[in-house]
């Protein structure tokens, strides 16, 4: 799953949650899909943490120049 884009991600758990809630799964295979959608939301979230990390806001100076900042998390 390294190579795996997240939107590719997050629609393989999407197809997951699905079938789950279809109910038409045995118990062995719906365990099995569990496991798959655990591993996806994980490196879901992974991947939101690690943007999250990288995002700068531009903050307009009053001269009209701008300046990276940080992204800071609202408590």
């Amino acid at each position: 799953m390294a190579v795996e884009k997240f939107e590719t991600s997050l629609k393989k758990l999407e197809e997951v949650v699905k079938k789950l809630e279809g109910g038409e799964l045995s118990l062995e295979e719906s365990l099995k899909a569990f496991e798959e959608g655990v591993k996806h939301s994980a490196f879901c979230s992974k991947k939101l943490d690690e943007a999250e990390r990288r995002v700068e806001l531009l903050i307009k100076q009053r001269d009209g120049s701008f300046t990276k900042k940080p992204f800071e998390e609202e408590e």
